[in-house]
């Protein structure tokens, strides 16, 4: 035989194939997870509430790049204890009730997940020390009604500026709104965050983490300065954080204080993501006017033969409530503060 090996060498013989586990599709049905919720985020670790129990966790391979944000109530296997040390992981992400989203600017199609599972936006605009910024709260409230949240306005430094003249601006949206100050009693805000979970988004410096502190005395939110050249407040929350209020007192038992999902401070708010047709239909009364709008019709200012229009000249419509939807409407192209 001609060749290296002979019949009789080892290298002759076909060597063995590598054995592969055979792939199945059967996945991991994880009858043990238990359900928490997503406290904070950190550098690819979540602290998660369960049970009462503080659990630091990581994302499960499977997941993928399915992002998990503050407020996310996940399945969870693993060490669940919280005990110093322990790590959980992360299976599975329950279908969202709610999620706010925002892009980082009007021309960006990347939507990105604020938080999850709230039922109430409360936009956080200082009356003052910062100046309002009426287009934030405005691109605020189109986030909200896209979302399908309840938006409440909490003006805030009501001891350095009259809240009436940005009040009269919204009153025509039926948007409620709450006032506080320094020191002041905030008796009102909790019963409007009662019972439900609330994000709070604002620009930095409207006093937001001050709020926080006061609502949960042993959030210890870091709290910044305004800056007396540029008017505008320093970042002090770096990421979203889910704090529990405390109850509310009601004779001799007690009601539930909700939750609070705090923020950083913003200074964008994109809206490449929300359509007009998704706007108007946060506005039952205004939306069955539009039913013979021409195809396409953004419902604005300069469209030509808009149903908002016909019914304003008709009586049918309150102007100064389709001059409000018109200035949120406006609001997704102009990101000028």
């Amino acid at each position: 035989m001609s060749g290296r090996y002979s019949e009789h060498d080892v290298e002759h013989y076909e060597r063995p194939r590598r054995r592969t586990r055979p792939r199945t599709k059967e996945r991991p049905t994880y009858d043990d997870a238990v359900e928490g919720v997503v406290v904070t985020v950190d550098r690819g670790r979540f602290t998660l509430l369960v049970d009462d129990a503080t659990v630091l966790a990581v994302k499960a391979r499977p997941l993928g790049r399915k992002g998990v944000v503050v407020g996310d109530r996940v399945r969870v296997v693993g060490d669940t204890s919280g005990a110093e040390g322990s790590l959980a992981r992360i299976v599975e992400v329950v279908e969202r009730t709610t999620t706010l989203r925002r892009t980082a600017d009007d021309d960006d199609p990347v939507e990105r997940v604020i938080v999850s599972n709230a039922a109430q936006l409360v936009v956080v605009t200082a009356l003052a020390d910062p100046d309002p910024q009426p287009r934030l709260i405005d691109r605020a409230l189109v986030a909200a009604f896209d979302a399908g949240m309840q938006p409440l306005l909490c003006l805030t430094k009501a001891d350095l500026r009259d809240p009436e003249s940005l009040l009269s601006t919204y009153r025509s949206l039926g948007v409620p709104w709450v006032v506080t100050r320094r020191g002041g009693d905030l008796t009102e805000v909790r019963e409007h965050l009662a019972g439900k979970t609330s994000v709070l988004v604002g620009s930095s410096g409207v006093g937001k983490s001050t709020l926080v502190n006061a609502l949960v005395p042993d959030a210890d939110r870091e709290v910044g300065l305004v800056n007396a050249v540029t008017g505008r407040g320093r970042h002090t929350s770096t990421s979203a954080y889910l704090l529990r209020l405390p109850p509310l007192p009601d004779g001799a038992s007690s009601v539930d204080g909700g939750w609070i999902i705090d923020t950083p401070g913003i200074r964008s708010f994109g809206l490449a993501h929300v359509q007009p047709e998704d706007l108007i239909g946060a506005f039952p009364d205004l939306d069955e006017m539009t039913e013979d709008c021409p195809r396409g019709c953004t419902h604005g200012e300069d469209e030509p033969e808009c149903g908002l229009d016909e019914a304003m000249a008709a009586g049918l419509a309150d102007p100064d409530r389709v001059a409000s939807f018109r200035r949120l409407l406006a609001a997704r192209s102009v990101s000028e503060y």
